[in-house]
Protein backbone atom coordinates (compact mmCIF):
# COMPACT_ATOMS: atom_id res chain seq x y z
CA UNK A 1 0.00 0.00 0.00
CA UNK A 2 1.52 3.23 -0.70
CA UNK A 3 2.26 6.26 1.22
CA UNK A 4 2.49 10.07 1.15
CA UNK A 5 5.84 11.03 2.90
CA UNK A 6 3.48 12.19 5.64
CA UNK A 7 2.49 8.99 6.59
CA UNK A 8 4.48 6.74 8.70
CA UNK A 9 4.66 3.40 10.08
CA UNK A 10 3.25 2.54 13.44
CA UNK A 11 5.75 3.06 15.97
CA UNK A 12 8.56 4.75 14.08
CA UNK A 13 9.63 7.93 14.12
CA UNK A 14 8.72 10.82 11.36
CA UNK A 15 10.36 9.82 8.49
CA UNK A 16 11.88 12.81 7.82
CA UNK A 17 13.03 14.10 11.41
CA UNK A 18 15.70 13.06 13.35
CA UNK A 19 14.67 10.28 16.34
CA UNK A 20 13.74 11.97 19.71
CA UNK A 21 17.19 12.98 21.83
CA UNK A 22 16.35 10.31 24.32
CA UNK A 23 16.83 7.24 21.72
CA UNK A 24 20.23 5.91 22.81
CA UNK A 25 19.19 2.91 22.31
CA UNK A 26 23.02 1.96 20.38
CA UNK A 27 25.80 2.89 22.62
CA UNK A 28 24.27 5.72 23.70
CA UNK A 29 23.22 6.62 20.24
CA UNK A 30 20.08 6.44 17.85
CA UNK A 31 18.98 3.21 16.80
CA UNK A 32 19.27 3.95 13.04
CA UNK A 33 23.42 4.10 13.67
CA UNK A 34 23.51 0.42 14.14
CA UNK A 35 21.27 -0.47 10.95
CA UNK A 36 23.73 2.30 9.12
CA UNK A 37 26.83 1.22 11.07
CA UNK A 38 25.96 -2.91 10.23
CA UNK A 39 25.19 -1.95 6.49
CA UNK A 40 28.12 -0.07 6.03
CA UNK A 41 30.33 -3.04 7.55
CA UNK A 42 28.52 -5.42 4.96
CA UNK A 43 29.18 -3.02 2.45
CA UNK A 44 32.91 -2.78 2.98
CA UNK A 45 33.06 -6.34 3.64
CA UNK A 46 32.26 -7.30 0.01
CA UNK A 47 33.82 -4.15 -1.52
CA UNK A 48 37.22 -4.44 -0.13
CA UNK A 49 37.02 -8.16 0.41
CA UNK A 50 36.57 -8.63 -3.37
CA UNK A 51 39.31 -5.31 -4.27
CA UNK A 52 41.78 -7.59 -2.30
CA UNK A 53 41.88 -10.92 -4.53
CA UNK A 54 40.77 -9.21 -7.69
CA UNK A 55 44.11 -8.38 -8.63
CA UNK A 56 45.26 -11.62 -7.41
CA UNK A 57 42.70 -12.70 -9.78
CA UNK A 58 43.04 -10.47 -12.89
CA UNK A 59 46.98 -11.71 -12.82
CA UNK A 60 46.13 -15.58 -12.36
CA UNK A 61 46.73 -18.16 -15.31
CA UNK A 62 43.83 -19.25 -17.02
CA UNK A 63 44.52 -22.82 -15.82
CA UNK A 64 44.29 -21.89 -12.21
CA UNK A 65 41.26 -19.78 -12.81
CA UNK A 66 42.42 -16.77 -13.63
CA UNK A 67 42.42 -14.06 -16.20
CA UNK A 68 46.41 -14.49 -17.56
CA UNK A 69 47.30 -10.54 -17.74
CA UNK A 70 50.40 -8.99 -16.52
CA UNK A 71 50.95 -7.84 -13.86
CA UNK A 72 50.60 -4.51 -14.68
CA UNK A 73 48.12 -4.92 -16.87
CA UNK A 74 45.73 -6.20 -14.10
CA UNK A 75 46.64 -3.21 -11.62
CA UNK A 76 46.00 -1.00 -14.33
CA UNK A 77 42.41 -2.71 -14.67
CA UNK A 78 41.60 -3.06 -11.32
CA UNK A 79 42.46 0.70 -11.19
CA UNK A 80 40.56 1.39 -13.76
CA UNK A 81 37.21 -0.24 -11.71
CA UNK A 82 37.87 2.06 -9.07
CA UNK A 83 37.63 5.30 -11.05
CA UNK A 84 34.56 4.34 -12.64
CA UNK A 85 32.95 3.61 -9.20
CA UNK A 86 33.77 6.86 -7.77
CA UNK A 87 32.90 8.95 -10.89
CA UNK A 88 29.65 7.36 -10.73
CA UNK A 89 29.27 8.14 -7.52
CA UNK A 90 29.37 11.84 -8.76
CA UNK A 91 25.70 11.27 -10.08
CA UNK A 92 24.48 8.84 -7.20
CA UNK A 93 24.12 11.78 -4.68
CA UNK A 94 22.23 13.48 -7.58
CA UNK A 95 20.00 10.77 -8.27
CA UNK A 96 18.70 10.18 -4.02
CA UNK A 97 18.41 14.03 -3.77
CA UNK A 98 16.57 14.54 -6.84
CA UNK A 99 14.98 10.95 -7.72
CA UNK A 100 15.03 7.68 -5.57
CA UNK A 101 15.33 9.77 -2.02
CA UNK A 102 18.14 8.53 0.25
CA UNK A 103 16.39 5.53 1.81
CA UNK A 104 15.64 3.56 -1.95
CA UNK A 105 19.02 5.04 -3.26
CA UNK A 106 20.69 3.04 -0.53
CA UNK A 107 18.66 -0.28 -1.11
CA UNK A 108 18.67 0.06 -4.98
CA UNK A 109 22.50 0.19 -5.42
CA UNK A 110 22.83 -2.53 -2.17
CA UNK A 111 21.03 -4.81 -4.74
CA UNK A 112 23.07 -4.14 -7.28
CA UNK A 113 25.87 -4.98 -5.88
CA UNK A 114 25.23 -8.30 -4.28
CA UNK A 115 23.63 -8.86 -7.55
CA UNK A 116 27.35 -7.98 -9.34
CA UNK A 117 28.99 -10.40 -6.35
CA UNK A 118 26.92 -13.11 -7.54
CA UNK A 119 27.82 -12.75 -11.12
CA UNK A 120 31.17 -12.78 -10.74
CA UNK A 121 31.06 -15.99 -8.83
CA UNK A 122 29.84 -17.44 -11.85
CA UNK A 123 33.62 -18.35 -13.42
CA UNK A 124 33.13 -17.11 -16.97
CA UNK A 125 35.16 -13.93 -18.10
CA UNK A 126 31.75 -12.18 -19.46
CA UNK A 127 30.30 -12.49 -16.25
CA UNK A 128 33.32 -11.21 -14.39
CA UNK A 129 33.03 -7.45 -16.39
CA UNK A 130 28.97 -8.06 -15.94
CA UNK A 131 29.79 -8.32 -12.25
CA UNK A 132 31.89 -5.21 -12.07
CA UNK A 133 29.82 -3.04 -13.97
CA UNK A 134 26.37 -3.79 -11.73
CA UNK A 135 28.86 -3.25 -8.36
CA UNK A 136 30.08 -0.07 -9.98
CA UNK A 137 26.68 1.81 -10.53
CA UNK A 138 25.64 -0.08 -7.04
CA UNK A 139 28.53 1.39 -5.12
CA UNK A 140 27.59 4.83 -6.68
CA UNK A 141 23.88 4.78 -5.28
CA UNK A 142 25.06 3.52 -1.98
CA UNK A 143 28.40 5.03 -1.07
CA UNK A 144 27.55 8.85 -1.28
CA UNK A 145 24.02 8.24 0.30
CA UNK A 146 24.81 6.11 3.51
CA UNK A 147 26.38 8.88 5.46
CA UNK A 148 24.20 11.67 4.20
CA UNK A 149 21.52 9.26 6.24
CA UNK A 150 23.66 8.92 9.17
CA UNK A 151 23.86 12.99 9.50
CA UNK A 152 19.97 12.65 9.51
CA UNK A 153 19.85 10.72 12.55
CA UNK A 154 20.98 13.55 14.60
CA UNK A 155 19.71 16.91 15.25
CA UNK A 156 21.89 20.39 14.60
CA UNK A 157 22.40 20.62 18.14
CA UNK A 158 23.03 17.31 19.00
CA UNK A 159 26.70 16.78 20.99
CA UNK A 160 26.33 12.94 20.28
CA UNK A 161 26.98 13.50 16.41
CA UNK A 162 31.01 13.37 16.23
CA UNK A 163 30.50 10.21 18.61
CA UNK A 164 28.10 8.47 16.42
CA UNK A 165 30.14 9.47 12.96
CA UNK A 166 33.24 7.60 15.02
CA UNK A 167 31.49 4.59 15.67
CA UNK A 168 30.10 4.65 11.83
CA UNK A 169 33.63 4.74 10.34
CA UNK A 170 34.76 2.48 12.85
CA UNK A 171 32.26 -0.19 11.23
CA UNK A 172 33.78 0.61 7.88
CA UNK A 173 36.85 -0.53 8.96
CA UNK A 174 35.98 -3.46 10.50
CA UNK A 175 34.30 -4.43 6.94
CA UNK A 176 37.89 -3.35 6.12
CA UNK A 177 39.27 -5.85 8.35
CA UNK A 178 37.00 -8.95 7.76
CA UNK A 179 36.56 -8.78 4.06
CA UNK A 180 39.69 -9.94 3.12
CA UNK A 181 40.34 -12.77 5.34
CA UNK A 182 37.46 -14.58 4.42
CA UNK A 183 37.65 -13.77 0.51
CA UNK A 184 41.46 -14.06 0.88
CA UNK A 185 41.32 -17.67 2.22
CA UNK A 186 38.70 -18.99 0.18
CA UNK A 187 40.52 -17.43 -3.19
CA UNK A 188 43.62 -19.04 -2.02
CA UNK A 189 42.18 -22.50 -1.19
CA UNK A 190 38.94 -23.07 -2.91
CA UNK A 191 38.91 -20.53 -6.04
CA UNK A 192 38.50 -17.20 -6.61
CA UNK A 193 34.72 -17.21 -7.82
CA UNK A 194 34.36 -19.04 -4.31
CA UNK A 195 35.81 -15.73 -2.84
CA UNK A 196 33.55 -13.33 -5.20
CA UNK A 197 30.44 -15.92 -3.75
CA UNK A 198 31.52 -14.71 -0.03
CA UNK A 199 31.42 -11.19 -0.75
CA UNK A 200 27.92 -11.32 -2.48
CA UNK A 201 26.74 -13.39 0.65
CA UNK A 202 28.02 -10.92 2.99
CA UNK A 203 26.20 -7.51 0.94
CA UNK A 204 22.87 -9.95 1.12
CA UNK A 205 23.41 -9.66 5.29
CA UNK A 206 23.94 -6.17 4.71
CA UNK A 207 20.74 -5.61 2.82
CA UNK A 208 18.91 -7.75 4.95
CA UNK A 209 19.76 -6.00 8.17
CA UNK A 210 18.95 -2.66 6.53
CA UNK A 211 15.52 -3.46 5.50
CA UNK A 212 14.55 -5.36 8.91
CA UNK A 213 15.88 -1.89 10.78
CA UNK A 214 14.21 0.79 8.31
CA UNK A 215 11.51 1.91 10.43
CA UNK A 216 14.56 3.47 12.82
CA UNK A 217 15.85 5.70 10.09
CA UNK A 218 15.26 9.24 9.99
CA UNK A 219 15.08 10.85 6.95
CA UNK A 220 13.64 8.03 4.93
CA UNK A 221 10.85 9.19 2.16
CA UNK A 222 9.37 7.59 -0.65
CA UNK A 223 10.05 11.16 -1.94
CA UNK A 224 13.13 12.40 -3.12
CA UNK A 225 14.31 15.47 -0.46
CA UNK A 226 14.66 17.59 -3.78
CA UNK A 227 12.68 16.18 -5.81
CA UNK A 228 12.29 17.18 -9.38
CA UNK A 229 8.67 17.79 -10.63
CA UNK A 230 6.76 15.47 -12.02
CA UNK A 231 7.60 16.15 -15.91
CA UNK A 232 10.79 17.27 -15.17
CA UNK A 233 11.65 13.42 -13.60
CA UNK A 234 9.79 11.68 -16.16
CA UNK A 235 11.93 13.41 -18.87
CA UNK A 236 15.45 13.29 -16.67
CA UNK A 237 14.45 9.31 -16.48
CA UNK A 238 13.92 8.90 -20.48
CA UNK A 239 17.12 10.19 -21.20
CA UNK A 240 19.13 8.05 -18.02
CA UNK A 241 17.41 5.19 -20.16
CA UNK A 242 17.82 6.07 -23.67
CA UNK A 243 21.60 7.50 -22.42
CA UNK A 244 22.51 3.88 -21.31
CA UNK A 245 21.25 2.20 -24.00
CA UNK A 246 23.46 4.32 -26.33
CA UNK A 247 26.52 3.71 -24.64
CA UNK A 248 25.58 -0.16 -24.09
CA UNK A 249 25.13 -0.59 -28.41
CA UNK A 250 27.98 2.11 -28.74
CA UNK A 251 30.29 -0.18 -26.48
CA UNK A 252 29.11 -3.56 -28.53
CA UNK A 253 29.47 -2.67 -31.90
CA UNK A 254 32.83 -0.83 -30.62
CA UNK A 255 34.05 -4.21 -29.34
CA UNK A 256 33.03 -5.91 -32.40
CA UNK A 257 34.71 -3.74 -34.90
CA UNK A 258 37.82 -4.07 -32.41
CA UNK A 259 38.05 -0.37 -31.73
CA UNK A 260 37.14 -0.61 -27.61
CA UNK A 261 39.93 -2.86 -26.18
CA UNK A 262 40.47 -2.92 -22.76
CA UNK A 263 43.44 -0.55 -22.47
CA UNK A 264 41.69 2.11 -24.76
CA UNK A 265 38.57 1.59 -22.07
CA UNK A 266 41.27 2.40 -19.23
CA UNK A 267 42.53 5.30 -21.32
CA UNK A 268 38.77 6.93 -21.33
CA UNK A 269 38.66 6.72 -17.82
CA UNK A 270 41.64 8.38 -16.67
CA UNK A 271 40.86 11.41 -19.72
CA UNK A 272 37.49 11.64 -17.86
CA UNK A 273 38.83 11.64 -14.57
CA UNK A 274 40.60 14.40 -15.67
CA UNK A 275 38.30 16.69 -16.86
CA UNK A 276 35.66 15.88 -14.83
CA UNK A 277 37.18 17.84 -11.92
CA UNK A 278 38.57 20.45 -13.85
CA UNK A 279 35.35 21.53 -15.09
CA UNK A 280 33.57 21.09 -11.80
CA UNK A 281 36.20 23.51 -10.50
CA UNK A 282 35.77 26.17 -13.74
CA UNK A 283 32.08 25.76 -12.70
CA UNK A 284 32.39 27.23 -9.56
CA UNK A 285 35.31 29.43 -9.59
CA UNK A 286 32.96 31.14 -12.99
CA UNK A 287 29.39 30.69 -11.12
CA UNK A 288 27.45 34.11 -10.18
CA UNK A 289 26.58 32.49 -6.98
CA UNK A 290 30.20 31.93 -5.81
CA UNK A 291 30.68 34.86 -3.64
CA UNK A 292 34.32 36.59 -3.78
CA UNK A 293 34.94 35.36 -0.27
CA UNK A 294 33.85 31.99 -1.39
CA UNK A 295 36.17 32.19 -4.23
CA UNK A 296 39.45 32.80 -2.20
CA UNK A 297 38.82 30.08 -0.43
CA UNK A 298 38.44 27.54 -3.40
CA UNK A 299 41.96 28.40 -4.05
CA UNK A 300 43.40 26.68 -0.97
CA UNK A 301 40.94 23.97 -1.57
CA UNK A 302 42.53 22.93 -4.93
CA UNK A 303 45.62 22.70 -2.91
CA UNK A 304 43.74 20.20 -0.68
CA UNK A 305 42.65 18.56 -3.69
CA UNK A 306 45.54 17.87 -5.38
CA UNK A 307 47.46 16.47 -2.06
CA UNK A 308 44.20 13.99 -1.61
CA UNK A 309 44.38 12.84 -5.27
CA UNK A 310 48.28 11.92 -4.55
CA UNK A 311 47.52 10.24 -0.99
CA UNK A 312 45.36 8.34 -2.39
CA UNK A 313 47.14 7.28 -5.77
CA UNK A 314 49.58 5.53 -3.15
CA UNK A 315 46.46 4.35 -0.94
CA UNK A 316 44.65 2.24 -3.71
CA UNK A 317 47.96 0.71 -4.36
CA UNK A 318 47.20 -1.34 -1.27
CA UNK A 319 44.82 -3.19 -3.82
CA UNK A 320 46.62 -3.58 -7.23
CA UNK A 321 51.03 -3.40 -6.20
CA UNK A 322 50.94 -3.89 -2.95
CA UNK A 323 49.25 -7.20 -2.99
CA UNK A 324 50.89 -8.05 -6.55
CA UNK A 325 54.26 -7.60 -4.81
CA UNK A 326 53.20 -9.94 -1.43
CA UNK A 327 51.77 -12.48 -3.24
CA UNK A 328 55.15 -13.01 -5.67
CA UNK A 329 58.44 -11.28 -3.45
CA UNK A 330 56.99 -11.71 0.59
CA UNK A 331 56.87 -13.98 2.47
CA UNK A 332 52.82 -15.10 3.75
CA UNK A 333 54.09 -16.41 6.82
CA UNK A 334 54.54 -15.02 10.29
CA UNK A 335 55.92 -16.82 13.59
CA UNK A 336 55.33 -20.05 11.79
CA UNK A 337 51.60 -19.55 10.99
CA UNK A 338 50.92 -19.14 7.07
CA UNK A 339 48.25 -17.31 5.46
CA UNK A 340 47.22 -16.12 1.72
CA UNK A 341 48.70 -13.00 0.12
CA UNK A 342 45.32 -11.29 -0.03
CA UNK A 343 45.44 -11.23 4.09
CA UNK A 344 47.60 -8.33 4.07
CA UNK A 345 45.23 -5.99 2.86
CA UNK A 346 43.23 -6.95 6.19
CA UNK A 347 45.99 -5.16 8.10
CA UNK A 348 45.40 -1.83 6.42
CA UNK A 349 41.97 -2.07 8.22
CA UNK A 350 43.43 -3.41 11.04
CA UNK A 351 45.72 -0.72 11.59
CA UNK A 352 42.65 2.15 10.89
CA UNK A 353 40.45 0.60 13.73
CA UNK A 354 43.07 0.96 15.83
CA UNK A 355 44.59 4.02 15.25
CA UNK A 356 41.64 5.69 14.99
CA UNK A 357 40.37 6.27 18.86
CA UNK A 358 44.13 7.04 19.58
CA UNK A 359 44.48 10.23 16.81
CA UNK A 360 41.25 11.24 18.20
CA UNK A 361 42.06 11.36 21.39
CA UNK A 362 45.95 13.29 20.50
CA UNK A 363 43.73 16.16 18.96
CA UNK A 364 41.11 16.24 21.58
CA UNK A 365 44.02 16.22 24.06
CA UNK A 366 45.58 19.01 22.07
CA UNK A 367 43.07 20.88 21.84
CA UNK A 368 43.74 24.07 20.07
CA UNK A 369 47.49 23.48 20.28
CA UNK A 370 47.02 20.58 17.60
CA UNK A 371 48.14 21.25 14.11
CA UNK A 372 45.94 23.03 11.32
CA UNK A 373 44.22 20.81 8.87
CA UNK A 374 46.29 21.73 5.95
CA UNK A 375 49.04 19.93 8.50
CA UNK A 376 47.32 17.18 8.93
CA UNK A 377 46.83 16.45 5.65
CA UNK A 378 50.08 16.96 4.55
CA UNK A 379 51.81 14.50 7.50
CA UNK A 380 48.97 12.51 5.77
CA UNK A 381 50.93 13.25 2.28
CA UNK A 382 54.24 12.37 3.83
CA UNK A 383 53.20 9.35 5.69
CA UNK A 384 51.70 7.97 2.27
CA UNK A 385 55.43 8.36 0.81
CA UNK A 386 57.06 7.04 3.32
CA UNK A 387 55.00 3.68 3.12
CA UNK A 388 56.19 3.39 -0.62
CA UNK A 389 59.88 4.61 0.29
CA UNK A 390 60.06 1.97 2.84
CA UNK A 391 59.56 -0.74 -0.11
CA UNK A 392 62.82 0.53 -1.71
CA UNK A 393 65.04 -1.57 1.33
CA UNK A 394 63.63 -5.25 1.00
CA UNK A 395 63.46 -5.19 -3.28
CA UNK A 396 66.93 -3.72 -3.15
CA UNK A 397 70.08 -5.56 -4.11
CA UNK A 398 68.65 -8.98 -5.50
CA UNK A 399 69.91 -10.51 -8.42
CA UNK A 400 66.92 -12.15 -9.19
CA UNK A 401 62.65 -11.67 -8.77
CA UNK A 402 62.83 -14.79 -6.32
CA UNK A 403 63.79 -13.34 -3.76
CA UNK A 404 60.95 -13.09 -0.22
CA UNK A 405 61.34 -10.40 2.02
CA UNK A 406 59.54 -10.98 5.39
CA UNK A 407 55.86 -10.23 6.53
CA UNK A 408 56.82 -7.48 8.66
CA UNK A 409 57.81 -4.84 5.32
CA UNK A 410 54.77 -5.33 4.11
CA UNK A 411 52.85 -5.01 7.12
CA UNK A 412 54.86 -1.84 8.21
CA UNK A 413 54.17 0.00 4.89
CA UNK A 414 50.06 -0.95 6.02
CA UNK A 415 50.94 1.09 9.24
CA UNK A 416 52.47 3.91 7.75
CA UNK A 417 49.42 4.11 4.78
CA UNK A 418 46.80 3.24 7.46
CA UNK A 419 47.68 6.00 9.95
CA UNK A 420 48.62 8.58 7.07
CA UNK A 421 44.76 7.60 5.88
CA UNK A 422 43.16 8.70 9.04
CA UNK A 423 44.95 12.02 8.90
CA UNK A 424 44.06 12.80 5.42
CA UNK A 425 40.86 11.56 5.23
CA UNK A 426 38.94 12.86 8.21
CA UNK A 427 40.73 16.76 8.15
CA UNK A 428 40.02 16.71 4.30
CA UNK A 429 36.20 15.83 4.63
CA UNK A 430 35.92 18.09 7.35
CA UNK A 431 37.72 20.58 4.72
CA UNK A 432 35.56 19.74 1.95
CA UNK A 433 32.48 20.78 3.63
CA UNK A 434 33.84 23.88 4.87
CA UNK A 435 35.89 25.30 2.22
CA UNK A 436 32.74 24.20 -0.51
CA UNK A 437 30.66 27.60 -1.80
CA UNK A 438 27.08 27.51 -0.36
CA UNK A 439 25.37 27.14 -3.48
CA UNK A 440 27.06 23.81 -3.81
CA UNK A 441 26.96 22.31 -0.01
CA UNK A 442 24.49 19.88 -1.47
CA UNK A 443 27.52 18.63 -3.84
CA UNK A 444 30.65 18.66 -1.16
CA UNK A 445 30.82 14.69 -1.21
CA UNK A 446 30.48 15.00 -5.59
CA UNK A 447 34.06 17.01 -5.08
CA UNK A 448 35.78 14.34 -2.53
CA UNK A 449 34.31 11.65 -5.22
CA UNK A 450 36.33 13.45 -8.06
CA UNK A 451 39.64 13.77 -6.33
CA UNK A 452 39.50 9.58 -5.65
CA UNK A 453 38.44 8.92 -9.23
CA UNK A 454 41.13 11.21 -10.43
CA UNK A 455 43.63 9.34 -7.90
CA UNK A 456 42.78 6.14 -9.38
CA UNK A 457 42.80 7.52 -13.07
CA UNK A 458 46.36 8.11 -12.50
CA UNK A 459 46.88 4.72 -11.21
CA UNK A 460 45.44 3.11 -14.20
CA UNK A 461 48.01 4.80 -16.21
CA UNK A 462 51.71 4.34 -13.54
CA UNK A 463 50.97 1.08 -12.81
CA UNK A 464 51.33 -0.22 -15.96
CA UNK A 465 54.88 0.09 -15.18
CA UNK A 466 54.95 -2.09 -12.54
CA UNK A 467 56.79 -5.35 -13.79
CA UNK A 468 57.97 -2.98 -16.70
CA UNK A 469 61.09 -1.45 -14.15
CA UNK A 470 62.48 -2.96 -11.32
CA UNK A 471 60.50 -2.40 -7.91
CA UNK A 472 63.19 -0.83 -6.09
CA UNK A 473 62.58 2.50 -8.65
CA UNK A 474 58.65 2.08 -9.01
CA UNK A 475 58.36 2.60 -5.50
CA UNK A 476 61.11 4.68 -4.96
CA UNK A 477 60.23 7.00 -7.28
CA UNK A 478 56.59 7.58 -6.47
CA UNK A 479 57.37 7.47 -2.89
CA UNK A 480 59.67 10.14 -3.31
CA UNK A 481 57.40 12.17 -5.31
CA UNK A 482 54.25 12.14 -2.76
CA UNK A 483 56.88 12.97 0.04
CA UNK A 484 57.89 15.98 -2.11
CA UNK A 485 54.26 17.34 -2.97
CA UNK A 486 53.72 16.76 1.20
CA UNK A 487 56.83 19.04 2.23
CA UNK A 488 55.14 21.31 -0.58
CA UNK A 489 51.65 21.59 1.62
CA UNK A 490 53.54 21.69 4.82
CA UNK A 491 55.39 24.56 3.05
CA UNK A 492 52.69 26.64 1.89
CA UNK A 493 50.92 25.97 5.37
CA UNK A 494 51.15 30.16 6.33
CA UNK A 495 49.39 31.07 3.24
CA UNK A 496 46.74 28.20 3.97
CA UNK A 497 46.25 29.13 7.43
CA UNK A 498 45.31 32.61 5.94
CA UNK A 499 43.27 31.61 3.24
CA UNK A 500 41.01 28.82 4.83
CA UNK A 501 39.43 30.69 7.28
CA UNK A 502 37.05 29.11 9.32
CA UNK A 503 38.54 25.82 8.89
CA UNK A 504 41.21 25.31 11.67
Amino acid sequence: MSRTTAETEPNEPASDQPPPGDDHAFFGQPRGLLTLSGLEVWERFSFLGMQAILVLYFADTVAHGGLGMSAGTAASVSAAYGTLVYLVSVGGGWLADRILGSYRAVLYGGVLIACGHYAMAVPTATMTWVGLGLISAGTGLVKPNVATMVGKLYRTDDERRDAGFALYYMGINIGAFAGPLITGWLGDHKGWHWGFSAAAIGMTFGLVQYVAGRRHLAGRKHAAEYALPPEGMRRAVRLMIAGAIAVAVLAVVLVWAGRLTMDRFVDVLTVISVIAPVVYFAVMFRSPRVTAEERGRLKPYVVLFLASVVFNFILFQAYSTMILLASTNARTEILGFHFPAGWYASALGAFEVALAPVVAGLWARMGPRQPHASNKIAFGVILGGLSFLLMVIPTSGHSGDTYKMAAWWIVGSYLLLGLGDILLETSGMSATTKLAPKAFSSQTMSLWFLSLALANGIQAQTVKLYGEVSNPVYFGVNGAIAVAIGLVVVALAPWLRRTMHPVH
